[in-house]
Parts: structure tokens; sequence; C-alpha cells
């Protein structure tokens, strides 16, 4: 019989001495933990269909009482791991007013009559006060007009550039940037307007918004063009978002120096390949290598023999390819039809020449990123959520997974440090260390399962070692898209294709634009006035590309 000291609340797994009795230990273990498990997803499920009973009845469901503090764990905690990187951001304040432009200086003077006879000058003393000024600039042009009875024409003084229509340029370059850089809504952009003293209507307000952008559309393919060649490596993600009230997904590809906002209907590997294309139409191409793939390998014989008959090198657009498949194979099922499609579009985007080929994609673990590129990265910190996400009930297995965690983040800081200072002998070490730290016999199961899937990712873990510049995370990528979550929590989501174009354009310069310390607002007012000032930031990207050398272990 087991004493008090090997209770499974407190048992110490190496003070089991004989190899059968802590291997029952440990399956018991397990057992419970997994037990705890399914009751709480059981409860859960219950309480869920209770509500919903509640509700088809007329009745309100158990209210949904947030917790004052948020939990550090569990499936509805945070699962941050900053703390255990050690990436918090750092307190305190910052200078600023080194960085104030000044638009004034006055000087205050004192009544020297209040002052004491042998009061002496001292000089001043300096306080900077920042100030913004909300007001009306009305303008009443008189323009000449002149008419010539030889020529039968009349003449009439320009308007300065940007004052065309009811509105100024100054008027327009705040419409954009409240709602596109603060994300305010049409309804309150014009009730903050109207309140100001300016007569304007809603629909000319969202009229504008979305209308004759053209030269802010050229502006974000510029931009996406300039961004694909700054870099072999990019990183990506996507997020919900809403069109017309209709389901599709917003993407977002960027590295240090551009974002891309790119909606499309769906996520798939083909949507992805044409974000990687900057827009331009897929090509499907029939390559040895297609022939060599699995979607062409499972095919049945008589598909297969077919299939080798097809022209190689032959590109088609993704309308004929289809066609192709229709008549040759129409019984062909539309899982192996799609996975055909998908493989014969990765053939065709890696032999296309209108925009630079991604080496290296950095992303999550997600499958529709998997088999674009040649290499893939994948990202430490969506992996380490998952470690986070675990909640054991037993505390020897709490004590298991939190010693685990202290070596897995101990790991990546290891990592940071061959970033800052790769060496061959750094690189072969922790290549090693890799696989001495994923083994999975903790004798937690759920542990052990997920240290086999981190394991099996270990090639697209490890892309930093050959590549030093790549993040090892894909934060910033993640970030690009909360960008879009703001403001779908704000404004829902356009209703038609040039809504969805303008907040592509728009979240594209502004997120831009902020990456390469640019002002938006003092952008857009260059735009918009068509004084054309500032350099296009597809220019300042290829600038910056040529002075960061972001893909420096490809040289």
């Amino acid at each position: 019989m087991l004493s008090e000291d090997f209770l499974l609340d407190k048992a110490n797994l190496d003070r089991i001495k004989d190899p059968e009795t802590r291997q029952a230990v440990v399956l018991l273990a397990n057992l419970l933990e997994q037990s705890l498990t399914d009751i709480d997803g059981m409860r859960a499920e219950i309480q869920r269909l209770r509500d919903e009973n509640n509700r088809l009845k007329g009745e309100q469901g158990k209210p949904d009482i947030k917790p004052s503090k948020r939990p550090q764990q569990g499936p509805d905690g945070d699962h941050s791991s900053e703390k255990q990187r050690g990436t918090t951001g750092r307190t305190g304040k910052r200078a600023k007013n080194d960085t104030i432009v000044l638009d004034r200086t006055e000087t205050l003077n004192l009544d020297r009559e209040t002052l004491p006879a042998d009061a002496k000058f001292k000089g001043y003393e300096t306080v900077i006060v920042q100030n913004l000024i909300l007001k009306t600039d009305n303008i009443c042009f008189q323009r000449e007009k002149y008419y010539s009875a030889s020529m039968g024409k009349t003449y009439l003084a320009p308007l300065p550039l940007g004052y065309e229509g009811a509105f100024g340029p100054d008027l327009k370059t705040l419409i954009l940037t409240l709602h596109h850089l603060g994300n305010v809504s049409q309804p309150c952009v014009h009730t903050l307007l109207t309140n100001a003293g300016i007569q304007i209507s809603t629909g000319w307000i969202g009229d504008f918004l979305i209308a004759e952008q053209e030269a802010f559309h050229a502006e974000k393919t510029a931009i996406g063009r300039a961004g694909l060649e700054s870099s072999p490596w990019h990183g990506t993600d996507d997020t919900a978002t809403r069109v017309n009230g209709v389901n599709q997904h917003c993407h977002v590809l960027g590295n240090p120096l551009y974002t891309v906002y790119t909606t499309l209907a769906k996520k798939d590997r083909r949507a992805v390949l044409s974000v990687l294309q900057n827009g331009h139409p897929l090509l499907f191409l029939l390559t040895k290598e297609v022939l060599a793939s699995e979607a062409a390998t499972a095919l049945p014989r008589k598909w297969r023999k077919l299939l080798s008959t097809w022209p190689l090198g032959k590109p088609m657009d993704e309308a004929s390819a289809t066609e192709l498949l229709n008549v040759q194979m129409p019984t062909l099922g539309a899982q192996a039809r799609k996975k055909l499609l998908d493989t014969m579009a990765v053939s065709g985007y890696q032999a296309q020449t209108e925009v630079p080929v991604v080496d290296l994609l950095l992303c999550d673990d997600a499958p529709q990123f998997k088999l674009l590129t040649q290499n893939l990265g994948l990202c430490w910190v969506h992996d380490g959520r998952n470690y986070q996400k675990l909640t054991p009930h037993l505390p020897l297995h709490q004590e298991i997974l939190e010693a685990f965690k202290l070596k897995y983040w101990k790991y990546y800081s290891l990592l940071l440090d061959y970033q800052t200072h790769p060496t061959p002998e750094k690189r072969k070490r922790l290549w090693e260390e890799f696989d001495n730290l994923f083994v999975p016999d903790t004798g937690y199961a759920h542990l052990d399962h997920r240290i086999q899937q981190t394991a099996a990712n270990k090639e697209n873990l490890l892309q930093v070692l050959a590549h030093p510049e790549i993040p090892l995370h894909n934060n910033a990528s993640e970030l690009a898209v909360r960008r879009r979550v703001r403001k779908r929590d704000v404004s829902f989501g356009p209703r038609s294709a040039d809504g969805v174009a303008a907040w592509d354009t728009f979240q594209t310069i502004a997120a831009t634009a902020q990456k390469l310390g640019v002002s938006f607002i003092a952008y857009i007012a260059d735009r918009i006035s068509r004084r054309n000032e500032m350099p296009p930031l597809a220019t300042i990207i290829t600038e910056r590309a040529r002075l960061m050398n972001l893909g420096a272990s490809w040289k």
C-alpha cells in the first residue's frame, strides 16, 4: 500500500523505486487528469444547453459575469507568455520635449513694479505646452472671370490645388484620418464636424471615404511591390471580417518596412497565394513536380494516366484550369480537385515573374500557409501559447508543466542570444539541445502530446538558426490584424467592393507609414493637396531596405 507521500496531490515519482508501480501511478494520474478535463467540458456543455433551452423558452440564461481580474490560465484566460520570456515593456516616461516641433514661442514677462528692488534677472525657464486647434477655415474665393468675344471662351482663375469641390484639403485629410487612423465611425465623424461648424452631409462623407481614391489604391499596390522586393522573408496572418454582412477574411503581409491588407472571400492556399502575388491573377502550371506531388499520386490510376498526357509548363488562368478538370475529369471528387488545383497554383506562383517569390514565410501553424514557399518559419509565441493553455488539475502535473515551461523559455532566450551573436558552434549546439528538450517522457500525457507536436515542427521553428535576421515570433502580423479587428468593432464592415478597397488601402498606408516613421496625417494632406512633396512610401521602403539589409543571410 502506498504511503501518504505517494498520494496524487503530493506524489513524488522519483521516490517510487519499483518501475511497474511508478508506471501504474503515472497511468492513474493521467487517467484522472483526462477524467477531470472531460468533466469540465461536460459541465460547460450542459450549462450551454441549459442557457439555450431557457432562451428558447423566452427566459435568460446564466449571466456572463467577467472576473474582477483576468485569470492567468484556463480556457478563457490570458495565454500571454511575455512574463516568462522576459519581453515585457519597459516602465517609466520617455523624454518627449526634444521631439516636439514648436509652432511659436512666447515670452512671458513679470510686472517689475511688483518685484523687490534687489531682484536680478536670471534668464528664462522653459515650459512647453502642446495644443491643438479645431476650428473652421471657411473661404470665399473671388475668382476673376474674363470673356473673349473673339475666342468665344470664358477664362476663370483656377482654384488652389486641393480645393476642388465644396470642401478643402485640410477637412478631407481630417475625415480620412479620423476614419482610417482613429477608427472613428462615419456617423461620429459627421457629428464631430457639424459640432465644429461644418455644414456637411453623412452621404457626402460616405461617398468621399470610398469613391475616387484610385491614386491611393495605386500607392497601396506600389507599397506591396516594394515590400516584396525589400527582403526574402515576410510575415503573414489573417482575421475574420464582414463585407455587406457576409463573412470574409482580411489577410496581412509584411516585414519591418511595410504591411499590406487584402480582404478576400476565403483564407485557403489560393487566397494566400493571391496575397503573395500582390493581387496579380494566379497562374496554374502542370509540372513534373506537380505530377510527383501527393495531390497527383493520390489520384486513381486512370486520372494519373490522363494527367501525364497534359502538356507540361503551359500556364493557365484559374477559369481555364477548372474547365480543363471539369471536362477531362468530370467525376473527380471535390477535395481531390481542390488539392490538385492548389498544387498547380503553387507551381504557377513559383514560376511567375510578376513579383518576387517569397523565400520564407513567417506565420502560425495554420495549414493554408504550408507548402507555398521554399521555407516556412513558425512562430515560437504561437507554439508556446499551446503550453500556456494546458490547465492540469493535479498538483503533480502542474509542477511538471511549470518545470517544462521554465526550460522552454530558457531555450527561447538562448535563441534570442544567438540572433545577436550567431556562430556555427551555437547553431550546432542549439539544434542538438532542441532534441534534448522536446522529449515526450514527462509523465503528463497532455504535455507529452504537445511536446510531440512541437518536435515535429523542429525545422520550421529553427529557421532562425539559418536566418538570424528573422523574428522568433509573428507578433508584428498579429498586431496588424488587430488594427482590422478594432476597425471592425467600430464600423462593423464595408458594404461594397469600393468600401473593401478603401479599408485595405488606407489601413495599408497607415500601418506602413507607422513602420517608416512617417506621419499619416502629413502624408494624406500632401496627397490630397496634390503638392506631392513627400516621397512615395514605396520609395522609402526601397531606400530603407538597402540600408537595413533584411535578408543578410541570403546574400
